[in-house]
């Protein structure tokens, strides 16, 4: 536990309370296929400066990107899937550049204005059946990949995407999966050539990867015991509270 704490250089409370969120957030993930880093992130802007929480959130997912892959791969829509991934890919540098060129007060609204948006996308009726178009699915990929560089959260825009078909609720899952470890490669990638991606960093990854994979593998037992109706809800009230908590804090 020393070496722990000298490696990522907090104290045993802040690294006690980062392991904590880092765990429950990953249990979120586990059981909705998202919302990892909307959790994380605002909460390890607690214990350690609000870009280094960026950065951390990427590479959490960058590392638990390949648990799983196999299962996530054959469970997904790889078609939509990869397209989202590549226009993010593309997008992802675009939102570190405006991480970094961006006061924080105006990287707080934009965020909000996008969780809500996408909340309220969300409550929209559903269209079974229909297939997003071309347009729409470029612009969700390059947008979940601005966010991704811009505050760690691809998945405001890539959530209703898939919910408003009415997708079956693990397929849906597996497909949000795929496009979040494809933006956590290019996040990981964009922010070491940048230099915003330090080895420190990396450790502080590293060690939070226990607990990041015992609630990630806690979550996926349970997404296997409720039914579709109830992850759906699940998914819409994390995005809601997301969306309010992107108010606050821009309002604050």
């Amino acid at each position: 536990m020393n070496y722990i704490i000298q490696a990522t250089g907090l104290s045993p409370w802040a690294f006690g309370l980062a392991a904590l969120m880092t765990f429950i957030a990953a249990g979120i993930r586990g059981l909705t296929g998202f919302g990892m880093a909307i959790v994380l992130v605002p909460l390890l802007g607690m214990v350690v400066a609000p870009a280094e929480a960026v950065v951390i959130g990427i590479l959490l997912q960058l590392l638990i990107g390949p648990v799983g892959l196999k299962d996530i791969v054959a469970e997904a829509d790889r078609d939509s899937a990869l397209r989202i991934a590549m226009f993010a890919v593309v997008a992802t540098p675009a939102g570190l550049w405006l991480l970094a060129h961006s006061s924080p007060d105006a990287a707080r609204i934009v965020i909000a204005a996008i969780a809500i948006g996408a909340f309220a996308m969300v409550l929209l009726p559903a269209k079974p059946g229909q297939v997003p178009g071309f347009a729409f699915t470029a612009g969700t990929g390059i947008v979940s990949g601005i966010l991704t560089g811009y505050a760690a959260m691809p998945g405001p825009p890539v959530v209703p995407y898939y919910l408003r078909q009415q997708m079956e609720p693990r397929r849906a899952r597996a497909s949000m999966m795929l496009v979040f470890f494809a933006t956590a490669i290019a996040g990981s990638l964009a922010s070491a050539v940048m230099g915003v991606a330090t080895i420190h960093l990396f450790v502080v990854a590293l060690c939070l990867f226990p607990p990041m994979w015992l609630g990630n593998h806690l979550g996926g037992k349970a997404f296997g015991t409720i039914s579709p109706p109830v992850w759906r809800g699940c998914v819409a009230l994390l995005l809601g509270a997301a969306g309010v908590s992107a108010v606050v804090r821009a309002f604050n």
